[in-house]
């Protein structure tokens, strides 16, 4: 393999440009050419890819976002578009692919594979919801904005004795509303992967007034439902005072934290490895600290698991 390509797609995640360094510079160092495709799948079909030199990835890897931008694609779900796509890696003499993204940004790398196109999927998105790998990059810089969120909104909270509901990403996902609500020490933390109980929220919130704690944190994960209805249900059931803080966008962005920056750079160069052990329809992961990879086609069919193990901790904390 001489030629390798590199695209980012889906929504973008802290460390993503850190995962293109390593990519680029992994694979000059084994004499290889790197390819960037610009605004993911639609500029795959679109012949939006320029070559990529050392230089072209200097002082990126502190910055959030990323450089090769990204874009949602619905024509590169059609074979049509994917064929497209094909084309444009044949026209620019690219023997393999390396796509940094989240659960559709691998349908992508999926189906180039079932054409017999060379892809490694890495895992980009700050949900941390792929299978196979313990975390994904930006789960931990998205984790830490939420934190400083919470420990904020906290202050004001206690200031005014209220109740803040604060609705955190995850649609289907409930691992940045767990790990930052039991980071953040929260009262209550509602996940998509567990039904939660009015009744019994409401009536935990009372016991703890009866205590003497006048304010509560709920974190609420976007999937669950949206924090302006929880909080109308809350109110109702409880009748305490709640105010309401959409947290959005600002979890994408920002500069990745040491350990995204790492994790991405071990990442981005096993991509490459891979590619020139001759190895394509894979993912890579990290697993106890140690870097895995498995064949992509088999882990899309795998949910993802939260950690029950940690979410009956929160409850049991959160007294």
């Amino acid at each position: 393999m001489k030629r390798i390509g590199i695209l980012t797609s889906g929504g973008d995640a802290p460390g993503m440009n850190a995962a293109i360094r390593a990519v680029v510079r992994k694979a000059i160092y084994h004499d290889l050419e790197v390819y960037g495709v610009y605004n993911g799948y639609s500029g795959l079909i679109n012949g939006k890819i320029e070559r990529l030199e050392v230089g072209s990835v200097g002082d990126i890897i502190h910055r959030g976002g990323t450089m090769l931008h990204s874009a949602r694609c619905e024509e590169f779900k059609t074979k049509e578009g994917q064929q497209k796509g094909i084309e444009q890696l044949n026209k620019f003499g690219i023997e393999g692919l390396v796509v940094i993204g989240g659960d559709g940004s691998y349908q992508g790398a999926k189906a180039l594979t079932e054409h017999g196109f060379p892809c490694i999927g890495v895992p980009g998105t700050i949900d941390n919801d792929i299978p196979g790998t313990d975390f994904t990059i930006g789960f931990d810089t998205a984790l830490n904005t939420v934190l400083d969120s919470i420990d904020k909104i906290r202050d004001t909270a206690s200031s005014h004795e209220r109740t803040f509901i604060i609705e955190v990403m995850g649609r289907n996902a409930g691992d940045i509303a767990l790990w930052s609500g039991l980071a953040g020490g929260a009262e209550t933390i509602l996940i998509p992967e567990d039904p939660y109980d009015m009744e019994e929220i409401a009536d935990r919130l009372r016991k703890g007034n009866e205590r003497g704690k006048k304010h509560s944190i709920i974190v609420v994960a976007e999937g669950v439902k949206s924090a302006h209805d929880f909080a109308k249900e809350l109110e109702a059931a409880s009748h305490f005072d709640t105010r309401i803080s959409v947290l959005g966008h600002i979890q994408r962005g920002g500069s990745p934290t040491a350990s995204d920056r790492v994790l991405a750079s071990r990442l981005g160069a096993r991509a490459v490895e891979l590619l020139i052990e001759g190895k394509g329809g894979r993912a890579v992961g990290i697993q106890n600290n140690q870097l895995v990879d498995y064949d992509i086609l088999e882990i899309l069919g795998t949910p993802h698991k939260v950690d029950l193990d940690m979410y009956r901790l929160s409850k049991e904390l959160s007294i």
